[in-house]
């Protein structure tokens, strides 16, 4: 129930209607023409259908108005043009019901499509076929997009829906569709862009960072880290494989480093084989080296290989099975990595041993790794040979340098083991000074370079003795050359000996008094037995010669002896040329017993060593004086030497010896790291005043090296028990005696310090003392003596 109307009055019955009868006899819908309702007296049309079992017919009034409201309520624009047709043309629905009804006298009937003034829909009803798609054509010289659509078939009659709609009102919606799209569309881009741009940024941030971080890869910066955290996926995989890359690169630029900049081998060793091992990403390494004597392969470096054995049993003859040996030997994963390492002669050196974990083996060892494991391993065999080359030439030059020191000591038994204790204990007390944490050398410090240039130096610090005439440093008395020559003065004595009995038995024989002759006899003799032994005496050179020693020396040398044989028979050329000029006596001639003689003096000739400050041929700065003579054997000269046997240009001979040091060692080719070797070797005879020689260096000149080596050769001088001209001395008159060197300023009173608190001194003496020497030594009191009259010095 729709809508219900109370007429009293109300006459209708339907049952007297047309298509109430009509529809009694049809089965199907009734379709009345358009009439007059009775009940509204509106326009319309009737629809009615009987019921299955025939006992009632269903009636519908559908006015016209009600049609044109429906058909208006579906126009899509203003202008659209719509209509409901059957299939006589008869316009059962349209928007303007006046056009819909045609009025003629008393009745009214369907307007047919022509006659509703619309050519629109006039057009498309006569020209246009039925279809779903809606179909452009020109009415007017306007364009109209019409579509024809079946809708049923109703009371017998199929009905059509035309829609006729104004091309320009039809894309005036879809131009406000398509510019609210546009809007849409700008609006969503610009969001879009923003959020895009944010998150560009953040997706683009860690890129930026890579691609500066690759550029500092391309500029050969390897120090910084490469990776970056990202959501992105594709960008952390990337990041990974370029940090991988980069710590590849870090670790062969330090295998690199290692194999070019790596002195010790063994150190140049554990360098490479880890850096390979962690940029291969290996469970564990070893580098095995090859001991032709032994034939065996012995463990130089491992990586993580606690578990390698230290020797391996080899067959050389069977080369070319070794990596397999080893690999097997080692129980090594089949896919590990075992390269054997050939020198450029290719002799054995080693093998290369990189142990992969399964993971590991397949993600990276192929054949690319393969070679290029194996051209790094040439490089290293090489590496390795040149540090074997260093090695073998360096213990090569160690040997040759204890050999001459050796050879030094076993010279003379005068100097005893000197050349091999004094760098012993130079070392000892330079390493007290570098272990100093106070004081005045705790920022004092030594490289190893600069200790092995130390320990050359000291092993070398006498090589110029081997220049030093050995008759000079064993010279035990005054009158000793190659010989003693006390022995030809002894004879002489024995000639005036025998002088004075043949005196005695001429007197005798010519009648002189036998008691009177007996008497000088005895009284010569006597005299000639204390000449002797006091000449004897004075040639030991034992005690300081007095004044009055010497004049007795010039006294008893007047006396004659008479020569009959020819002193320049059975000589040596370079004597006879020292006699060209010495006019010769007619023998025999009387000669005195003790005489100084032209030839005695050997002159320097083409000899003259550069010791002079202004001689031109000295570049090494020294400053000595030069006796006036090589040699001067005159035998009151020598004897008259009031401190020692030796004499002025025999006491420059054995100087000379660090002149010679320093020539010697700076004509050497040295490497740059032991380019101070003659300074430290040659400069130990130096003091702190500036009175030391060859060269007066003081205390600003001299480094720490230098100094110590003063010290050392100092100490064991006066300790060495092997001297055979001088008793060896104990700890405290040693210690007394370089006190007082250094309150002179002789030597660094802060080193002679260092010496004696550290106690290197009695560590040195229970080392190579005669428990004799070992005395006490008032350490405390000797400190504070130096502490006393020492000046302090910096330390350089």
């Amino acid at each position: 129930m729709l809508q219900a109307q109370a007429k009293p009055d109300y006459r209708y019955d339907p049952r007297l209607r047309p298509w109430f009868a009509e529809a009694t006899v049809q089965p199907s819908t009734v379709l009345t023409r358009p009439y007059v309702f009775f009940t509204t007296r509106e326009v319309g049309l009737t629809m009615a259908q009987r019921s299955v079992d025939g006992g009632a017919v269903i009636g519908l009034d559908v006015s016209v108005n009600d049609l044109a409201s429906e058909t208006q309520d579906l126009r899509m624009t203003p202008g659209t043009e719509i209509v409901v047709v059957d299939d006589q043309g008869n316009v059962v629905a349209y928007p303007d019901p006046q056009r819909a009804i045609v009025h003629e006298g008393q009745g009214v009937r369907l307007s047919r499509v022509a006659e509703l003034g619309a050519p629109s829909l006039a057009r498309l009803y006569a020209d246009l076929p039925k279809g779903n798609q809606p179909q452009p054509y020109q009415v007017d010289g306007q364009t109209w997009y019409g579509i024809r659509v079946q809708l049923t078939t109703l009371a017998g009659h199929d009905l059509h829906v035309l829609i006729a709609v104004p091309g320009h009102e039809l894309l005036v919606g879809a131009r406000k569709v398509l510019f609210e799209q546009l809007l849409w569309t700008v609006a969503l881009m610009a969001v879009l862009l923003v959020l895009g741009g944010v998150l560009g940024r953040r997706i683009g941030r860690p890129l930026r960072l890579l691609r500066e971080q690759v550029q500092g890869l391309a500029s050969f910066d390897f120090s910084r880290e490469v990776g970056v955290h990202s959501r992105v996926s594709e960008v952390r995989e990337l990041s990974r494989v370029l940090s991988r890359m980069s710590g590849t690169i870090r670790h062969f630029q330090a295998i690199t480093l290692a194999l070019s900049r790596e002195r010790d081998l063994e150190r140049m060793l554990d360098g490479v084989l880890s850096h390979l091992v962690e940029a291969a990403g290996g469970d564990a390494g070893g580098v095995y080296l090859y001991d032709a004597e032994q034939a065996l392969l012995r463990l130089a470096a491992s990586c993580r290989g606690e578990h390698y054995p230290s020797e391996l049993a080899v067959d050389e003859s069977a080369r070319q099975h070794l990596a397999a040996t080893v690999t097997q030997a080692l129980s090594l994963h089949e896919r590990s990595l075992a390269v054997v390492l050939n020198d450029r002669s290719q002799a054995l050196l080693g093998i290369l041993v990189l142990q992969m974990g399964e993971e590991q083996a397949q993600e990276r060892v192929g054949e690319a790794f393969r070679r290029f494991v194996e051209e790094l391993s040439g490089v290293a065999a090489v590496a390795i040979e040149t540090r074997q080359l260093v090695e073998a030439q360096q213990r090569l030059l160690d040997a040759m340098i204890k050999l001459l020191a050796d050879a030094i000591d076993a010279k003379s038994p005068y100097t005893g083991g000197h050349c091999e204790r004094v760098p012993q204990l130079a070392q000892m007390l330079l390493d007290q000074a570098v272990a100093a944490d106070s004081g005045p050398f705790a920022s004092f410090s030594m490289t190893e370079a600069e200790r092995y240039e130390f320990r050359v130096a000291a092993w070398l610090h006498d090589c110029g003795k081997v220049t030093s005439p050995e008759y000079v440093v064993d010279k035990a008395t005054k009158l000793e050359t190659l010989y003693n020559r006390i022995h030809e003065v002894r004879m002489r004595f024995e000639v005036l000996w025998r002088d004075a009995e043949l005196a005695y038995w001429q007197g005798l024989a010519s009648g002189v008094d036998q008691q009177v002759l007996k008497a000088a006899l005895q009284r010569s003799q006597a005299e000639l037995q204390d000449d002797f032994a006091f000449v004897a005496q004075a040639n030991i050179g034992g005690e300081f010669m007095q004044d009055t020693d010497i004049q007795r020396l010039q006294v008893i040398g007047k006396r004659r002896w008479l020569r009959h044989f020819d002193n320049r028979l059975g000589i040596s050329r370079d004597e006879a040329e020292r006699l060209v000029g010495v006019p010769q006596p007619e023998l025999p001639t009387e000669e005195p017993l003790l005489a100084d003689r032209p030839e005695h003096c050997v002159p320097w000739g083409t000899r003259t060593p550069p010791v002079v400050k202004d001689d031109p041929r000295n570049i090494w700065g020294f400053d000595m004086h030069l006796p006036g003579h090589a040699s001067n054997y005159g035998e009151l000269y020598n004897l008259s030497i009031r401190r020692g046997t030796l004499t002025d240009e025999e006491r420059f001979k054995i100087n000379e010896h660090i002149v010679q040091t320093i020539i010697m060692l700076s004509a050497l080719p040295l490497p740059r790291q032991l380019k101070r070797v003659p300074d430290i070797a040659g400069n130990h005879h130096e003091k702190m005043n500036g009175s030391g020689y060859p060269r007066r260096l003081d205390g600003q000149d001299l480094g720490i090296a230098e100094r110590v080596m003063a010290i050392a050769d100092i100490f064991e001088a006066l300790t060495a028990a092997d001297r055979p001209y001088k008793p060896p001395k104990t700890l405290s008159e040693s210690v007394k005696i370089l006190v007082a060197m250094a309150r002179e300023g002789h030597v660094d009173g802060q080193l002679l310090q260092l010496f004696l608190s550290s106690g290197v001194y009695r560590q040195y003496a229970e080392r190579f003392l005669r428990t004799e020497q070992i005395d006490e030594v008032d350490v405390t009191y000797w400190l504070a003596q130096i502490q006393e009259r020492s000046a302090a010095r910096p330390v350089n």
